[in-house]
C-alpha cells in the first residue's frame, strides 16, 4: 500500500516492546494499574502508528491498539496485534472482559482536554486517573540507537538546507522568499513537512527567518527569537523585511524525519557583520565550544547553563543574553525528539543530570533592541564522555 510512497523506517517490534515494558515498570512503580494513550505523538511513540484509536497498556497484560480508522494502515504500520473497532464506545466492552479496568488508571493529562477526559471516563464508567504524562515524558529524554538514527537523518536536512542557504539570501531579499525557497529544498530533501511542539496552543513553524529589527520582536512563545510573522494572527515567522547589508540573517531550522525533530541556527550576512554582532558572535560561538569540551554524562544541566551566562556576563553583553528585558527567557537548551519541547531543558534552575542518549538542541543568542539578533544552535548527542554534534555543519558566519 505504501511502497514508494514513502521513505522512512517502521518502527520494530522489539524497540516498541522494549519502550512499553519501560513504560510498564514505572506504572508499576507508580501504582497505576493501565494506561489509556490518546494523544498522535504518544501513540506513535508506544505504536508505530497515528491512526485513529486508542493504545491501552495494562500493567501486567499484553497492550491492546484499537483502531477506529483506518485498519488498514494501521496493520502496514505497527507489529501491535489491532483490534478494529467501529466507534470508541466499543472499547469498554473488550476492557471488561480482560478484567482490566481496576485500580488506578492513567491518562495524558497535560494535553487531553477537559471534555475529552470526561467523555472517557463516561465511556469507560471509570472514575479513579491520574496523569502518565511525566512517567512518559521521562522515558522519552533518553533516545534509544534506532532514535538517534531518526535523529540524525532529521539533522542531514538540516545541514542540505543550510547549504542551499549560502546560495540563496541576497541583498534585497524579503524574509518570507527566502524561506519559501528554503522550506521547498528541505521537502525535496525528505523533511516531514511540519514540526510538534506539546502543550496547549504551543504552535511551530519549521523555519524561522529573521533580520535586524524582525529578530527583536518580543512574541508569545518561550523562545528568545520569534520573528515578526507577516501577519498578527500567527504572530511569529518569516516577515516582509529585506535583508540589508553588514546585518544578520538568523535561521533557525527545525529538521523533521519520521517524526523526529532536530533544531538549528547559522548566521548569514551580507556583506562584513557590524561589530556589535560580531562581538556576541564571537562569545556565542565560545559557550558552544566550551559546552562541548565540558558536556558529558553525569554533568549536571545547570552547570552548562550557568557557564554559559558567566562567558556573556565577562563580555558585557548580559542584558542582551537569551533576550532582552521582558522578553527573556530562562533557558539555553531543550531538549529535542518527536517533539521539540522535551527534557532536558538546560536552565539555571532544573537539576537534570545528562544521561547518554539524551538530545538537546543548545542555543546561546544576543538580541539587541530595534537592532538585530546574532546566535548559534547546534544539537548535542549526550555520550558518557562527550556532547556529540547531530550535524557535522560548521557554526562559522557565512558570508553571501
Amino acid at each position: 500500500m505504501l511502497t514508494n510512497l514513502s521513505g522512512c523506517d517502521f518502527t520494530s517490534k522489539e524497540e516498541l516492546d522494549g519502550r512499553i515494558g519501560k513504560l510498564r515498570q514505572k506504572m508499576e512503580e507508580n501504582g497505576i494499574s493501565f494506561a489509556v494513550i490518546l494523544q498522535n505523538v504518544d501513540m506513535f511513540y508506544f505504536a508505530g502508528t497515528v491512526q485513529k484509536g486508542i493504545l491501552v497498556i495494562p500493567v501486567d497484560k499484553e497492550p491492546i491498539l484499537f483502531v477506529e480508522r483506518s485498519v488498514e494502515r494501521a496493520v502496514i504500520e505497527t507489529p501491535l496485534n489491532i483490534t478494529p473497532i467501529k466507534r470508541d464506545k466499543d472499547v469498554k466492552g473488550v476492557l471488561m472482559d480482560r478484567g482490566i479496568l481496576r485500580g488506578k488508571g492513567g491518562m495524558e493529562l497535560d494535553v487531553v482536554p477537559v471534555t475529552v477526559f470526561e467523555r472517557w471516563k463516561a465511556l469507560l464508567g471509570f472514575e479513579s486517573f491520574v496523569d502518565l504524562w511525566p512517567l512518559i515524558r521521562d522515558l522519552r529524554m533518553v533516545k534509544s540507537p534506532f532514535e538517534l538514527i531518526q535523529v540524525k537523518k532529521s539533522g542531514e536536512v538540516c545541514a542540505h538546507v543550510f547549504e542551499k542557504a549560502r546560495d540563496t539570501i541576497s541583498v534585497g531579499m524579503r524574509e518570507i522568499d527566502i524561506s519559501a525557497i528554503l522550506e521547498a529544498e528541505g521537502r525535496k530533501f525528505g523533511h516531514q513537512g511540519f514540526l510538534r511542539m506539546r502543550g496547549l496552543n504551543q504552535e511551530m513553524m519549521n523555519i524561522y527567518i529573521t533580520h535586524g529589527r524582525s529578530g527583536t520582536i518580543p512574541s508569545s512563545g518561550d523562545v528568545p527569537i520569534a520573528g515578526a510573522g507577516v501577519t498578527h494572527a500567527i504572530a511569529q515567522g518569516p516577515s516582509l523585511n529585506r535583508v540589508e547589508k553588514g546585518i544578520p540573517v538568523l535561521i533557525d531550522y527545525g529538521g523533521g524525519y519520521n517524526g523526529y525533530i532536530s533544531d538549528e541556527t547559522r548566521v548569514f550576512v551580507a556583506g562584513k557583520l557590524q561589530e556589535r554582532f560580531m562581538r556576541a558572535y564571537e562569545v556565542a560561538r565560545e559557550i558552544v565550544e566550551d559546552a562541548t569540551v565540558y558536556g558529558k554524562e553525569g554533568i549536571d544541566g545547570t552547570e552548562l547553563y550557568n557557564r554559559a551566562e558567566g562567558m556573556a556576563k565577562k563580555a558585557r553583553l548580559e542584558d542582551y543574553f537569551m533576550g532582552y528585558g521582558a522578553g527573556k527567557v530562562g533557558f539555553i537548551g531543550h531538549g529535542i525528539g518527536l517533539e521539540i519541547n522535551e527534557l532536558p531543558v538546560i536552565t539555571p534552575r532544573h537539576h537534570i543530570i545528562l544521561e547518554e542518549g539524551m538530545v538537546f538542541a543548545f542555543e546561546p543568542k544576543f538580541i539587541f533592541p530595534g537592532e538585530g539578533a546574532v546566535g548559534i544552535e547546534v544539537d548535542f548527542v549526550v555520550r558518557k564522555n562527550e556532547l556529540e554534534r547531530v550535524t557535522p555543519t560548521p557554526i562559522d558566519i557565512v558570508y553571501v
